[in-house]
């Protein structure tokens, strides 16, 4: 590791994101308290889902999102908490599955938003990696994150956990195993990947603009990514759907616009290859993290999971983006376990 990434910042967030292939090996091993979904779905018929969370979590209620609207086919929304603690909203959930994602299960618009969720007739799923904390005590069932204490500020890997444990939930809902052992072991080989973004490190300028763009199961990714940079380096990044970039922010887009394209193996990427033209006119420094499939010379890539499957890659890969986060960091002589003005509890009301 180069010297002036001075490793003696970070040592908390470095630790827990080695951790990660550790964590899940220990969601796996102890899957069997997902076994008590099957009832919850054999007893409720459910028609809609609402899905909450707060920052990193809120990253991860996309993919959850994604996932049971393509598995499972029901409508899911992601809540508004201000509907009830600001607006005192009646809720009307009758046949609605409510899932609350948080690490610390205490914030208390997650807390009061759940508790009007389930008075209104919804049904209560809360995934914290507390199982004492006042929204798991809330929940109708807990599922823990099993993620192990963290303390770095940046939540790194009870992020991955919330990734793999909504898998989990949803093939539960499905009936069916999740059999991911290569989850595990794609993850060790990244995580002791000491150069896994040392090119991409090297190259970027916290000077200019960096944007960092997915679309479908990468996209949580590469909202979770922009927020882990604007975390620890404490510099402004834009974490966007592709198709909304295309909307409208990439008439902001420069020569020295340095774009991120998260885009994991085993993927249909047909889409974003008719995009590239127009943002490869406009900005020569495009760096891809996943796939090398679209990679032309003079692009930078780091290269992701290949298990075969794209959400399992998709799952590894959150790896990538919280390595960079750390390395940049560093790189720009922060110490990403303490940023300035956060804490490692977000109470908001």
């Amino acid at each position: 590791m180069r010297k002036y990434l001075m490793p003696s910042l970070g040592i908390s967030m470095e630790s827990e994101i080695s951790q990660i292939p550790e964590v899940f090996q220990t969601i796996l091993d102890n899957s069997n308290q997902f076994d008590k979904l099957h009832d919850v779905f054999t007893k409720h018929d459910f028609n809609s889902v609402q899905i909450l969370g707060r920052g990193t979590s809120d990253n991860a209620a996309h993919f959850l999102k994604y996932l049971i609207e393509t598995k499972i086919g029901l409508p899911v929304g992601l809540t508004s908490l201000s509907s009830v603690t600001i607006y005192d909203t009646q809720l009307k959930f009758d046949n609605t599955l409510v899932i609350a994602i948080s690490q610390s299960g205490q914030s208390s618009d997650l807390i009061k938003f759940s508790k009007a969720a389930k008075a209104g007739g919804g049904f209560l799923i809360a995934m914290t990696n507390d199982e004492l904390s006042p929204l798991a005590k809330s929940a109708d069932l807990h599922l823990s994150l099993l993620a192990g204490k963290e303390n770095a500020v940046a939540a790194t890997k009870s992020y991955a956990a919330e990734l793999l444990c909504s898998l989990i939930l949803v093939d539960g809902w499905l009936n069916q195993k999740t059999t991911a052992d290569s989850i595990v072991t794609q993850a060790k080989l990244l995580v002791s990947d000491k150069n896994l973004v040392s090119s991409a490190v090297d190259s970027v300028n916290p000077q200019n603009e960096i944007v960092v763009l997915g679309r479908g199961f990468s996209y949580p990714n590469a909202k979770e990514f922009a927020l882990k940079i604007q975390e620890t380096s404490k510099i402004p990044v834009q974490g966007l759907s592709i198709a909304d970039y295309m909307h409208g922010p990439i008439s902001a887009l420069t020569s020295k616009t340095q774009l991120f394209l998260v885009a994991q193996n085993d993927s249909d990427l047909s889409f974003v290859k008719d995009y590239m033209t127009q943002i490869r006119s406009r900005s020569p420094k495009i760096y891809w993290i996943g796939t090398n499939s679209l990679v032309v010379p003079g692009e930078i890539v780091i290269e992701g999971a290949k298990t075969g499957n794209e959400i399992h890659n998709c799952i590894i890969d959150c790896i990538i983006g919280q390595r960079f986060a750390l390395e940049f960091a560093r790189k720009n002589g922060l110490d990403p376990d303490r940023p300035t003005g956060l804490s490692k509890v977000t109470l908001t009301n």
